[in-house]
């Protein structure tokens, strides 16, 4: 199961008014450390689909909301719920940690 994309035209109905937990994986087609991620959340995803829903977000074709919230440095994730911002996550980690910093969402 592989995380779908999001975009500035999908914003408001995929992430802030979702039902449950969304994480956002902010990344870009050029960036390393995001492709090592991508597996990763894929399999998280498919381990976790009635907890969380993962999504992805390329900052070069939406810069307007990678603005909004603040990312300099890729891969960052955020998890939202209710329309906020709950968590962030910065850097490529691998499966153990992810899932640690994801408990609340995930556990």
């Amino acid at each position: 199961m592989t995380a779908k994309a999001t975009n500035s035209s999908t914003w408001d109905q995929d992430v802030l008014q979702a039902e449950g937990p969304v994480l956002v994986d902010f990344w870009a087609e050029w960036c390393g450390p995001c492709r090592m991620v991508a597996p990763v959340l894929d399999q998280i995803q498919s381990e976790h689909p009635d907890k969380i829903t993962i999504l992805k977000l390329n900052v070069d074709e939406n810069p307007d909301l990678a603005m909004k919230y603040q990312i300099t440095s890729i891969p960052a994730m955020k998890v939202f719920s209710g329309g906020e911002v709950k968590t962030t996550i910065i850097g490529a980690k691998p499966k153990f940690a992810l899932e640690k910093d994801l408990a609340d969402f995930i556990g």
